[in-house]
């Protein structure tokens, strides 16, 4: 297992490298505790100034979480918390939370593609570094789950309702949309990532990063807030699915298609995320309240039927249950948030702040 990821340490560098090319390093449990070991370890070790994530190969940093696993764990199993699946996402958020809490600069190149757990092992960090092959995005309620590792926390301060436009229609975003949106802060070209990992061996990364970075392109969400606000603003589903329709806006009525393509249980309980991550103050209780949604999610119909739609059998055609918005009721979208006794997460912020880059941790307008 230590071949599917990569750790050193060298030149005052803890250097972490996802090594599942083939996967496009989707991130699995023994990844995740190894993961999670190395940062504690240099989070003691004065010979460490700062930490350094990348992906092997040309496809991406991180394409997710293991999903085929997770898939044939809710097929197969009755899920839960003591789930292999909720063993994992238990581990996994707990690293999530301890990246937003690092002692140290945490620096980590978000090439390619970026999906889901991709995003929770990048998006909490403290200095994130996209390039003009960034893809990034949170495609949950496109396989019948719902944003996790942190996900609802980025999305829901992201400007305005950019966040629920990405979460509820899986959008990928690029590089100019992922900075503008809160999930990553610098713009590196490509080519020019191996220059960079070079200087952060003798530079602290202020001053590396400083030296290679470029202005990002324009924001194409942000330039299309107008109607993605009047849309996405709205208490409901249905509502938003409806603005989207009659607006005159043909992006908006793009997203109209896109989200109504999605698992109506999924996006309902997506948008209610949403709405309480805006009003949790912390990451740590954010992840508490995303681990009950997805140990829920492992045993509903919905995962299981789009894992298979998208993934096993490829058809791209999920049969979805309930199958329409209007079918799904509010005792559904409830239990997704129903506490776990013994087996929450309870996650507690430590006191004390993480290492921040000035500015770097804004609140978005």
């Amino acid at each position: 297992m230590s071949d599917e990821v990569l750790i050193d340490k060298r030149d005052g560098l803890g250097l972490i490298t996802l090594n599942r090319p083939k996967a496009i390093n989707a991130l699995n449990h023994p990844m995740a505790l190894a993961v999670l070991a190395a940062l504690r370890q240099w989070a003691e070790d004065d010979e460490v100034r700062a930490v350094v994530v990348t992906g092997a190969g040309e496809r991406g940093l991180c394409a997710g979480g293991d999903i085929v696993a997770i898939y044939e764990d809710a097929k197969d199993s009755d899920g839960g918390a003591g789930s292999p699946s909720g063993k994992f996402w238990r581990d996994e958020y707990i690293l999530n939370a301890y990246i937003g809490r690092y002692p140290k600069p945490y620096v980590v190149v978000m090439d390619g593609i970026v999906m889901g757990g991709g995003v929770g092992l990048s998006g909490h960090g403290s200095h994130r570094i996209v390039t003009e092959r960034s893809k990034v995005g949170m495609p949950e309620t496109g396989i019948g789950f719902v944003p996790d590792v942190g996900g609802t926390h980025l999305l829901s301060r992201t400007p305005g309702e950019i966040g629920t436009h990405v979460a509820l229609t899986a959008a990928r975003m690029g590089v100019g949309d992922a900075i503008a949106a809160g999930f990553a802060d610098y713009y590196v070209p490509s080519d020019r990532i191996p220059s960079l990992l070079e200087a952060l061996r003798t530079a602290e990364p202020e001053v590396a990063i400083a030296k290679f970075a470029q202005a990002a392109p324009p924001s194409e969400l942000v330039a299309q807030r107008q109607w993605i606000d009047a849309c996405y603003s709205a208490d409901t589903v249905e509502e938003i699915v409806s603005r989207l329709r009659a607006h005159p806006s043909a992006a908006a009525n793009a997203a109209a298609s896109d989200v109504m393509a999605k698992s109506p249980v999924a996006l309902k309980v997506t948008l209610r995320s949403l709405r309480n991550a805006r009003t949790l103050a912390t990451l740590e209780e954010t992840l508490n309240e995303e681990y009950r949604v997805s140990v829920a999610a492992l045993s509903s119909h919905d995962l299981v039927e789009g894992i298979r739609a998208q993934v096993v059998d490829k058809d791209r055609d999920p049969q979805w249950q309930p199958a329409t918005l209007d079918d799904v009721t509010a005792e559904q979208v409830d239990s997704y948030f129903t506490a776990l006794g013994d087996d929450d997460l309870d996650l507690v912020a430590p006191e004390g702040p993480p290492y921040e880059r000035q500015g770097r941790r804004r609140q978005h307008a």
